[in-house]
Formats: structure tokens, sequence, C-alpha cells
């Protein structure tokens, strides 16, 4: 797991001064005369991103500024000091701001996600500057936050090649011992004695056994699970995806990858509750034994289901998973997933979609998400449209025809597998950044699960 950290303070910092369009102004007038010449003349206009090397009388970097834009620009941009770090050069440096609490936080946090770098395949190292920790933010939380991104990143950007089900799996393994956490596994034909008979159909025709992995931590406070798709690839199955879709299938594990990554923050900060973790991992091949558009399956729950394509399968696989879930009755259940295309449609890549029935733990994440610039949308479980997921000789149809509210009517497919347990969320992720920003480079992503870390104490007190 990549060490995102602040710097120890030995008294060489030097100082970073993040600077609004709209206080430019001010900030001149506390620089001596000769370094507010020389911001002048070097054209600094604060704008985001921006940077200016301040020297001292010797001609050694003695400050930086660094500029944060105008309003509009904070409006518009997540991150705006991890795009800083990069241009600044090496050694240890300190934030001078006047940055309210929470924005500082950002800031901070922006600077160690900015740390991040995919290098499993690669020998380059990039030498990058240092950041103490600013006073008043609570610095070790923030490290336990970038930390669970790096994991839930470096899992997602693995390529399908060497993230299986058995090294998902490993994954999980390596993640519980380091906290003391228990994990057990069925796999392969025993899922089928073990009534998880979805997870099996859509698994069989890899080589890479199906499994249904299940990590549990904690011995007290309220029950919370975690149920994250663990699809490691995704052909399609036998409604095969052309290339242009199939290329990025390595990411569908994202849920997975998700839940592991909260799962870290709340054991590495020791969260007050009983947590378990639901991963079924599977690589939706094809073969001889692959399940087919028409069939029938019967689900953990004794729903059976019709199977209009077999591309609709990480609902198929969680559902087994959240009806176990269900039957422990937690306080409180949240799956996800990258699920559907009409969830980028309707919100593009940035926003993490989520349903619950619950409008107060929508407000309690909601308000999570915009302390933590993590963030999400509400979407409905819409009952009007439950008639859309019951064909007509099966219990469900997992891929329903018309084109219409595709995350909806999936959201209310794995909804009819939660029945026992009262508050259930689940999120329709993305888990990728297609073009890099500020401490979001290219690649797999974590999406809300900085704003549950937020939000779990709150909703579950």
């Amino acid at each position: 797991m990549k060490s995102l950290k602040f710097a120890a303070d030995d008294g060489s910092a030097r100082p970073l001064h993040l600077v609004t369009k709209e206080d430019l102004a001010v900030f001149l007038t506390v620089l001596d005369p000769a370094a507010r010449a020389w911001v002048e003349a070097s054209g600094f206009g604060a704008k985001s991103g921006e940077i200016v090397l301040i020297p001292a009388a010797g001609g050694q970097i003695a400050a930086a500024a660094g500029g944060l834009g105008g309003r509009s620009d904070r409006l518009r941009k997540r991150f705006i000091v991890a795009s800083l770090r990069g241009k600044l050069p090496e050694g240890l440096w300190r934030l001078e701001t006047e940055l309210m609490d929470e924005d500082l936080g950002e800031a901070a946090l922006g600077w160690l996600l900015a740390g991040y770098k995919f290098d499993r395949y690669s020998s380059s190292s990039d030498a990058r500057a240092d950041l103490i920790a600013p006073a008043d933010i609570h610095f070790s939380r923030l490290e336990t936050i970038a930390a669970g991104e790096a994991l839930v990143r470096d899992l997602i950007n693995t390529p399908a090649s060497d993230m299986g089900p058995d090294e998902l799996e490993q994954a999980t393994r390596d993640l519980a011992g380091r906290f003391g956490a228990e994990v057990s596994v069925v796999s392969g034909d025993a899922l089928l004695g073990a009534n998880l008979p979805m997870i099996h159909a859509v698994g069989r025709a890899s080589p890479r056994v199906p499994r249904l992995i299940d990590m549990t931590w904690g011995k007290a406070g309220p029950a919370v699970t975690l149920v994250g798709k663990g699809v490691c690839f995704d052909t399609g199955g036998l409604n095969l995806k052309p290339a242009t879709s199939m290329g990025l299938m390595k990411k569908d594990m994202g849920g997975a990858a998700n839940v592991l990554g909260l799962a870290y923050m709340l054991m590495e900060s020791n969260a007050a509750l009983r947590l378990r973790v639901l991963v079924p991992a599977v690589e939706n091949s094809v073969s001889g034994a692959s399940f087919r558009p028409g069939d029938i399956l019967t689900s953990r729950k004794g729903l059976t289901v019709e199977i209009n394509n077999t591309d609709a399968e990480g609902r198929l696989v969680l559902a087994d998973a959240l009806a176990m879930a269900d039957e422990a009755k937690p306080n409180l259940i949240v799956s996800m997933a990258t699920l559907t295309g009409a969830a980028r449609v309707a919100v593009g890549p940035d926003l993490a979609p989520y349903y619950t029935d619950s409008d107060a733990d929508a407000a309690a994440l909601e308000a999570a998400a915009r302390d933590v610039r993590d963030p999400v949308w509400r979407m409905p479980f819409w009952n009007p449209y439950e008639s859309m997921i019951e064909p007509g000789i099966a219990d469900l149809d997992n891929a329903p025809s018309g084109g219409f509210a595709g995350s909806i009517t999936a959201a209310l497919f794995l909804r009819r597998f939660v029945t026992d347990t009262s508050r259930y969320m689940h999120f329709d992720i993305y888990g990728w950044t297609p073009k890099s920003e500020p401490g979001r480079p290219k690649g797999g992503a974590g999406q809300g699960i900085r704003a549950l870390f937020e939000a779990l104490p709150g909703m579950l007190a």
C-alpha cells in the first residue's frame, strides 16, 4: 500500500502561500518590498494552479505563492492545491493561508493525493516536494483517507491478468491480516452447496473460479455490511461487449475495490462498529459453460431471474451477496458497484449516484460529502418502475427492455434482495477518472467512500 504521509518538521520548511484572486492585493501588502516587487514583476495573478517562487536576498528560494483562482474556479475544481505540488522544487514546505479549516483540510488532502502514482509496472520515480502537516487539522485522519484511496486506485489500476478472483481474495486477506480481521471464502462448485447459485452461474465459464469473500472485523457497536461487486473482468459473456466497451473492464471490480478502501479507513481509525465486507469475485467469460440469454436462475433469496442479457451480470452476483448480508439483519447495508452505463449518462464520471429510502441517511451523507469534497448525488428508488423489472415467466428480469431508467431499475432489482434490513444504500459508481485532474490521475478512483467514512459515525449513532 502506498505511503502518502506528511513529512516531519525539521525546521527547514519554506512557506507556500495559498492566494486567491480576491486576496491577492492584501497578500502583496504583507510581503517585504523586494519580494513584492519580484511577485509583481513575475506577473503572478493567483490564477488556479499558478506558482511563483520567491527568492531570498542571497538568491536561494525563500518561499512560494500558489494561486487558487477566483471563487468560480474554487467552485468548479477540487484539490487545486494538488496541482501545485508537482511545480514546486524538492524540499520541505508548509502551508500559509487564511483558509477556513475545512478548506485547509481539502488543501492538505489534495497534497497527499497528488503523491499517488501507480508504479507497479514502472521503474521510474518522481522526486516530489514534501509538506509538513498544517496545524489545527486532523492530519492522521487525512493520511488514513489517502491510504484508503491509494488502495482503491491500486486495485482498480492493476490489469485483470494480475487481478483476478484469486488476487482479489489475496488482497482482502492481506488487508484482514493487517487489522486482525477474519476471512472466509466459498469458491467453485462449493458455491452451489452454500446456496450462492448466481455467483456460481456468472463465474463458472472462467478457469479462474468464482468465489464469495467474507471478511469480518470488530466486536462491538452497530453492524455495517459493505457489499462490493468484484467482477474482475467482464467480457459481457455470450452477449459479448465490443472492443471499445471491453477495454476498461479491468475496472469492473471497482465496487469491491471501493468497499475494501473504505474498510481500510474504518479499521485503521478503529471505528466503533462491527464491520462485514462481502465481495462476490468472478470473471464473466465465454466458454461452453457460460450462462445464456433466456436462462432462468434461482437466487439465494429464492427469487427467479430471467436472463435477457449476460452483460448485466453484476446485479446477479450482488444479489446473492446482498441476500446473505440481509440474513444477518445488520444496522446498515451498503453496496457499491460499477453497475450501469446509464448512471454515467445521467451524472458523468465525477459524481457517485446513490440510492436510499432514508431521507435522514441521505442528508447525513450529503453533508459529509460537501465537507470532504467527495461529490455524491441521490437518485430515486422509484417504485412505479418496479413493473419494469418483472418479466412474464420469472420473478425478475436482469435486463429490462426499453432502454429507460437503467440505473434506477438496476437499483430496484438489488433492493428486492434486502428485505429484512431496514437501512440499505446502493452506489452505482464509475470507479475511474477518465482525464487527469489535480489529485486525481487518470485511472482507478475512489467514489463515495470519503463521504461514507465521514458520515457513518453520525448515521449509526
